[in-house]
């Protein structure tokens, strides 16, 4: 997600809910991970307050409190069905992460199934990379890798960070990618882009690449509206991303 969601007191819920929606369970495990931010208490709150009246278990993870908490983190986290990653500094949560094997956990969370979702930081972490600004101006910073190419969030409100991101594509710092919008996300299945979400009419979606001369240029792709979206109507069929996931999941389709 570019942003949006119960982080950012966006109304709609329908990002949280597709969250729930792709594990495919009646009554799914949900994780929160807001290390990027520092674990706010504000935060956790808000998690609770949207995910409790909802069929789901849900549960969150401090790595600044292990102490207190007295939890396995890594077993936490792989006996889910879906983890939600909270925005802030991407550069510091990956660096909290690698120190406690959370990197690691997060590959084979994502190995076996399990939905890794997230939003600004939590969104780009899956990447090659993304455009931080932890440090104060924006920078290209590296993620995980899981996800072939980059991803710039807060595309309609951070215009400093979509020009670095810009910039590092026609460079060659980043990879292309996509540059995406508070309300918007970009759902994978496997390492292939399945389609394009929105909470509200108007959220973009937006791929950067190269053409033939080297010169960046920006397409941007069309976002299904979800259920309970701002100016959205209920599907009235299964969408290509879900049927897609459903499929890898059965075993029926390998991507190429």
């Amino acid at each position: 997600m570019g942003g949006g969601g119960f982080t950012m007191h966006e109304r709609a819920p329908a990002l949280d809910k597709f969250v729930l929606a792709l594990t495919e369970k009646p009554v799914p495990k949900v994780c929160f991970l807001p290390t990027a931010s520092g674990d706010p208490r504000e935060q956790v709150t808000r998690f609770y307050e949207r995910f409790g009246g909802w069929p789901c278990e849900t549960s969150t993870i401090s790595l600044f409190h292990l102490g207190r908490d007295r939890i396995d983190p890594i077993e936490r986290l792989l006996d889910q069905d879906a983890i939600y990653v909270g925005g802030g500094s991407m550069r510091n949560m990956l660096a909290i992460w690698r120190e406690h094997g959370i990197d690691a956990a997060m590959r084979t969370a994502w190995e076996r199934g399990i939905v890794l979702a997230g939003l600004s930081a939590g969104a780009m972490c899956w990447f090659e990379g993304g455009v931080s600004m932890s440090g104060g101006a924006p920078e290209a910073v590296a993620g995980l890798g899981f996800l072939p190419g980059s991803l710039s969030v807060h595309l309609g409100g951070e215009v400093e960070r979509l020009q670095t991101y810009r910039t590092a594509v026609a460079s060659g710092e980043l990879p292309p990618g996509y540059a995406v919008d508070d309300g918007a996300a970009v759902l994978f299945s496997g390492t292939r882009l399945a389609e394009c979400v929105a909470s509200h009419g108007g959220a973009r979606v937006v791929r950067v690449a190269l053409d033939g001369t080297g010169a960046v240029y920006e397409q941007r792709l069309s976002a299904r509206l979800l259920p309970g979206a701002f100016g959205g109507e209920e599907p009235r069929a299964e969408s290509r991303g879900v049927a897609e996931l459903r499929a890898l999941r059965a075993g029926r389709r390998r991507w190429d």
